[in-house]
């Protein structure tokens, strides 16, 4: 019996039919028909905050090498050093060392800088004895070796009525704070001439503290 032969034709329409078919079974999963959530851009969903969070901390919890350790902790100090200079300059407590933060040592500090202390006199007073007994001259020796003398007892008659003054006033205004070393820290304070004081003054003299 002769051989049925099938057309060319039908063949080759029928494998091409099969084939997008198949490509059509394929893609329907991915079909951009589908609606797409607002809240999943680029085809991945937004994570939780508890999430993002715990991948947070991972990231900030990630074991540093010694260097960049190292290099995290001078940068803290640097900012540290940086806040604590600014605080100095304006007063801010906040970031004040600890000699000098509470309610005490400003106050102290207020004490001190709202009069006239004969200590905060002492380096240029001193120079000018040193240049008066530098002289070869046996009056001016003497004279500048008596002004050292009163110089000495002024500066110490003075840290004393200051001294009994603050730690009286201290008593009355803070009876229940520590007031350790806030007497010595104002005696300190006042050695120094008031506009290379740090802490910078906040009262202008004459003013009540």
């Amino acid at each position: 019996m002769p051989e049925k032969r099938l057309p060319l034709g039908f063949v080759f329409r029928s494998r091409a039919k099969d084939e997008k078919a198949a490509l059509a079974d394929k893609a329907s999963p991915t079909d951009s028909s589908q609606p797409r959530d607002p809240q999943a851009p680029k085809g991945r969903p937004t994570p939780k905050r508890s999430v993002a969070q715990s991948q947070r901390r991972s990231v900030a919890n990630t074991p540093m090498t010694r260097k960049e350790a190292a290099k995290r902790q001078r940068d803290d100090r640097r900012a540290q050093l940086e806040r604590q200079r600014q605080a100095l300059a304006g007063g801010d407590e906040r970031y004040l060392p600890a000699r000098d933060k509470g309610p005490v040592r400003r106050f102290a500090r207020d004490f001190v800088d709202s009069r006239f202390n004969v200590a905060e006199f002492f380096l240029p007073m001193a120079v000018i004895i040193l240049v008066l007994s530098m002289v070869r001259v046996a009056s001016l020796q003497s004279i500048a070796l008596l002004l050292w003398l009163v110089v000495i007892v002024l500066i110490v008659l003075d840290s004393i009525v200051t001294g009994f003054r603050l730690k009286k006033q201290l008593a009355e205004r803070f009876p229940d704070e520590n007031r350790r070393g806030a007497v010595a820290y104002a005696l300190m304070r006042s050695l120094q001439m008031r506009r290379l004081r740090l802490p910078k003054p906040q009262l202008k003299r004459g003013a009540k503290p």
